[in-house]
């Protein structure tokens, strides 16, 4: 393979990519169906000239049967006239005018034929055109729909969810911390109000039974005065109950130190 072989072909290569890269699908289908409908113009352009010609054809063809049968008329007067030179005449014009009606003939016919292939292609091309259309617009609304779910998962990719979950999950972390926190202290508060409760039930206990061991012990040594009758002696002396009231002095000590 030659140097300028291979140089061409990279050079192709390349204009072939940039072409690619280039194409926008959108724009190259517009510029299509321009295409097609300019070709649809061109084409109906033809069709119209085409049949203008014909016309043209077949109006040469029937003057110059016309011509003809007019000569041959003209030629069977001189006849009948008795001249014969003016009939050979006459017979020579009318072949001419048949010969050229023939040929003529066939003319039409070809442009007869000519024309319905036109027309055939030219309804071809504007049901091509009108199924291109269609496809265009199928085909149009594809691509955007394609470009759109390209910018969403762009739009998707460039943000960052990681990021944006991890804080989340920190957030929740702490959420989670706060409420473990919250439940501690009211367990602890709670506990510590048990504890003072129960000290108050268990200090009421000794309180009730040291007032019982009060009124007990009064009650055995010294009787309530309101229920004694009257007496005219003198009170006993206050020695008397001194024994009593120094064992409730030491009961007492006793119960504080506990």
């Amino acid at each position: 393979m030659g140097l300028f072989d291979r140089i061409g072909r990279v050079v192709r290569a390349n204009l072939n990519d940039i072409v690619s890269n280039a194409e926008d699908p959108e724009k190259i289908l517009e510029q299509s169906i321009l295409d097609m409908q300019e070709d649809l113009v061109q084409l109906r352009q033809a069709v119209a000239k085409a049949i203008a010609a014909q016309k043209r054809t077949e109006q040469q063809f029937k003057k110059n049967q016309t011509d003809a049968n007019s000569w041959q008329q003209r030629a069977q007067l001189a006849l009948s006239k008795g001249d014969e030179g003016l009939a050979r005449e006459a017979l020579q014009r009318k072949k001419a005018s048949a010969d050229t009606a023939g040929q003529l003939k066939k003319q039409l016919d070809t442009q007869i034929q000519q024309i319905d292939a036109l027309k055939r292609n030219l309804i071809a091309l504007e049901s091509k055109i009108s199924e291109a259309k269609t496809k265009k617009d199928m085909l149009k609304a594809r691509v955007q729909a394609a470009k759109a779910n390209e910018q969403l998962q762009s739009a998707v990719s460039s943000m960052n969810t990681g990021g944006a979950m991890a804080a989340f999950e920190r957030m929740e972390d702490k959420v989670l911390e706060l409420e473990a926190r919250s439940q501690a202290s009211y367990e602890l508060g709670g506990s510590d109000l048990e504890s003072q409760f129960a000290a108050l039930e268990s200090g009421s206990d000794v309180d009730d039974e040291l007032a019982a061991l009060k009124s007990q012990m009064l009650g055995g040594s010294a009787p309530d005065q309101s229920a004694l009758p009257p007496s005219d002696t003198a009170e006993a002396p206050p020695t008397a109950a001194a024994p009593v009231d120094a064992e409730l002095e030491e009961l007492r000590r006793q119960m504080d130190s506990l």
